[in-house]
């Protein structure tokens, strides 16, 4: 059976700040997407601050009525959020209105189409206080070293490599400039552009047959509106298993808690530290976090979801993200703890350079 599952994610009010949605607003979404008759199953998650619809359906992507169900659902929160007087309502909806995909109106996306195998099973991510960029090492890791992915040396189909999809997430002009390149053969070029985790970034992942295998989202919101209006928080779906990369092998790279940019004001670097999912944000509108779970779909059904950080080694790992995350935060804004004059998400601190650079004077050697 061919089927889709899309991922859209949206932060659209939270207590506190920027901690947690209500549930009163995540009911409010749920009732919404539920009532619909053109998916076949759904389930509702949230992390930090932002709600994840996560949809199975057989319309393909980029389907608008889909996207049409998201945004209404984003909508019918919002105005619950402005009820509550909550946080940033409605923050992450750019557009006064829908336009037939949801794509480059604010709300990340994440879909994958395909034939279903007799087993099924996938991996949903879903970040927050962070940029799209902070999955490239992870995920770089995976599908592309062996330290990580045993099954590239292992098992034949899986050492042939992958495609990847990545994109200029800088690239402003009409639809999306991106470049495909494969491994191994171009490893070190994958590598080059990845490193780069403002402007570049992993936007799809197939396997030399032709599957998809990853679908991330690739949203910069400050390209649609022009200024600041919160982190990116991405979202990621990935099949695993036979083919692709085992479940473990996936995760295992998110044992690192790389630094990211994120963080308070999306102005700062931090460890993206993997924590339970529905977990809310704290320390200093942070760390960057990260949840995940693990569900199969069959004939479009999902299976109740595992919640593949919550377990005793990932404590252990929260713990090291923790000392990693107090100690880049003791050093302030100097450095490399704040992020580059180009990636700041506040534009206070140029206007002030902009005053002061008429104060200076040139004197004579």
């Amino acid at each position: 059976m061919k089927i889709t599952i899309s991922a859209i994610k949206a932060d659209i009010g939270s207590i506190g700040g920027h901690l947690c949605p209500s549930k009163k607003l995540v009911e409010a979404v749920s009732e919404v997407v539920k009532k619909s008759s053109i998916i076949l199953d759904h389930k509702i998650f949230h992390t930090g601050d932002d709600i994840t619809i996560l949809m199975s359906h057989d319309k393909g992507e980029n389907y608008p009525e889909i996207h049409r169900l998201a945004w209404d659902a984003f909508q019918r929160g919002t105005e619950v959020a402005k009820e509550q007087g909550l946080y940033g309502a409605g923050q992450d909806l750019l557009k006064d209105s829908f336009s037939g995909n949801i794509k480059g109106s604010g709300p990340a996306v994440a879909e994958i189409e395909f034939e279903e195998r007799p087993a099924e099973p996938f991996l949903l991510f879903m970040a927050d206080k962070t940029n799209p960029g902070a999955y490239n090492l992870p995920f770089y890791l995976a599908f592309a070293d062996p330290f990580h992915n045993s099954g590239l040396i292992l098992v034949p189909k899986i050492s042939q490599g992958y495609k990847f999809i990545i994109m200029d997430m800088d690239f402003k002009g009409e639809g999306d400039k991106v470049i495909e390149l494969e491994t191994p053969n171009d490893i070190y070029n994958i590598a080059c552009l990845l490193r780069d985790t403002e402007r570049f970034g992993i936007s799809e992942v197939y396997s030399k047959s032709g599957h998809k295998c990853l679908s991330l989202s690739t949203t910069r919101l400050h390209n649609i509106s022009g200024t600041y209006t919160g982190k990116d928080d991405p979202i990621a779906l990935v099949r695993v298993q036979k083919d692709f990369p085992a479940t473990g092998e996936i995760l295992s790279p998110f044992s690192i808690s790389h630094y990211v940019a994120g963080f308070m004001r999306g102005s700062h670097v931090g460890p993206l530290m993997p924590v339970r999912v529905n977990t809310p944000v704290s320390y200093f509108d942070g760390p960057p976090i990260v949840s995940g779970v693990a569900l199969c779909v069959h004939n479009g059904k999902f299976t109740e979801e595992v919640d593949v950080f919550d377990h005793p080694y990932w404590d252990y790992i929260r713990d090291k993200a923790s000392a990693k995350a107090e100690e880049i935060r003791k050093q302030g804004f100097f450095g490399s703890a704040m992020l580059g004059m180009n990636e700041l998400e506040y534009t206070g601190i140029t206007e002030k350079l902009e005053e002061l650079d008429k104060r200076f004077i040139i004197k004579e050697k």
